[in-house]
């Protein structure tokens, strides 16, 4: 109950009170950090219960692979992969169809498949996890044929989460005719009525394209009130586009459905700086300031040997700090050779050009890019978690890293998975 209400320090507190625990109990608490946020407590206590001698269940299995996707810790679902083989669940559907969920969202779609391709039973939401797997990589032709041969072949009947991975599809590749047309479909041939997820879909993809007018429209003919993640969907269309005046719209929503979130703010500001609006950048700034609000700090991380090295903007506490910056100054000797042009213009314009070069080439993803290529041998993949959205200029640059090194650069931030390969990125410079 208290899990389920989201207080997970009360329910640890009854957990810590009972003596004589059995699985069902230790699911129960490890579920309840997995669902409420806490991915990385639940895989810890799911090792307390190993070292207490306690066999896991198929169930303990789902929720930890889950906790593991949910962390971006890939070692560690290896881990459990290997654990589950060993404990003869190898066949279990229900395992499996968690583990190519977990692979998906490591970055190891084609594992996923695999995963996918040899289930025996392949349930709703064993296609479901597949075609979200494949829309969150920007592989739409991969999803859409998916979605096809479920409804042909295995002869299933999609249902609401289908239509997200769909819709979700669509809107990393900018399909908006064929958006639209699943938009349609889902009501008209599945009476699935659409959810708030599906239309911040339908508004997400109308924005990225430029049709925000359009997005603005949908949003007040909705059946339901919007909530922040529709309003934001629009406020990121509109900072992709540099739309001041239904930005500004937008963030008057945000403000009443969420007072305290700085990064509503950190966007608007963002629209008036690429639209050279220097004034009123430095006004949203200063009503952060007042109100208390504090941006988020930018965070990557990276695992090298099954430890996580974490980087910060202009970080200099990792112990091979000095490595990292020397290989990034080559790395930007051979991008400027090979036409790299440094993108600043989110960047105040009280701070001067070094500066702002300076800042932008020391952003967290790209220490952490740096490290990993002196960390491991020539042509590893390396895999990146970002906890916010990879900037422009990051963007430009990786393309070039990835053609320079001849590595596969995987980026995953708060929005979507970047592969970088070979100086091109598969969003397509869509995101």
């Amino acid at each position: 109950m208290y899990s389920k209400c989201g207080c997970v320090d009360e329910a640890r507190k009854l957990f810590d009170r009972i003596l004589y625990r059995d699985v069902v109990v230790w699911n129960s608490m490890i579920a309840s950090y997995s669902q409420n946020g806490y991915p990385s407590e639940a895989i810890s206590l799911f090792c307390n219960m190993l070292l207490d001698g306690f066999k896991p269940s198929v169930a303990t299995l789902v929720i930890v692979i889950s906790a593991s996707a949910d962390a971006a810790a890939l070692p560690r679902g290896r881990e459990v992969h290997g654990l589950g083989w060993r404990m003869g669940f190898a066949s279990v559907d229900k395992v499996n169809t968690a583990l190519l969920d977990m692979y998906a969202k490591s970055g190891r779609v084609r594992v996923a498949r695999m995963l996918f391709d040899k289930l025996a039973d392949k349930r709703v939401v064993s296609w479901n996890a597949m075609i979200s797997g494949y829309a969150m990589h920007g592989h739409v032709d991969e999803a859409l044929a998916l979605f096809y041969n479920m409804r042909k072949e295995a002869a299933l009947i999609p249902d609401n989460i289908t239509f997200v991975g769909v819709l979700s599809a669509c809107s990393h590749a900018g399909l908006i005719e064929e958006g639209q047309m699943f938009f349609d479909l889902m009501e008209r041939d599945f009476s699935i009525k659409p959810t708030i997820q599906h239309y911040t879909c339908m508004i997400d993809l109308l924005g990225h394209a430029g049709r925000l007018e359009e997005a603005h429209k949908l949003i007040q003919e909705m059946p339901m009130k919007p909530d922040s993640g529709v309003w934001g969907a629009l406020l990121k269309g509109c900072m992709i586009r540099s739309n001041v005046e239904l930005g500004e719209r937008a963030l008057r929503e945000l403000i009443e459905l969420e007072p305290n979130d700085a990064g509503n703010y950190v966007l608007l500001s963002n629209i008036y700086c690429q639209a050279r609006k220097w004034e009123e950048a430095a006004n949203i700034r200063k009503k952060m300031t007042n109100k208390g609000l504090k941006k988020v700090i930018a965070c990557s991380w990276i695992e090298v040997r099954n430890k996580t090295h974490a980087f910060l903007v202009g970080d200099l506490s990792h112990p091979q700090s000095k490595a990292i910056y020397m290989e990034l100054e080559r790395l930007e000797v051979l991008m400027q050779r090979a036409g790299y042009v440094p993108n600043t213009m989110s960047v105040f314009h009280n701070v001067g050009d070094d500066e702002k070069r300076n800042m932008v080439r020391s952003h967290s993803e790209r220490l952490a890019i740096s490290f990993g290529l002196i960390s491991t041998p020539p042509e590893t993949m390396l895999m990146v978690t970002k906890n916010i959205r990879v900037c422009e200029d990051c963007h430009i640059a990786i393309k070039f890293i990835s053609q320079i090194v001849n590595r596969e650069i995987i980026i995953r931030d708060v929005n979507r998975y970047h592969h970088f390969k070979h100086g091109q990125c598969s969003c397509g410079d869509y995101w």
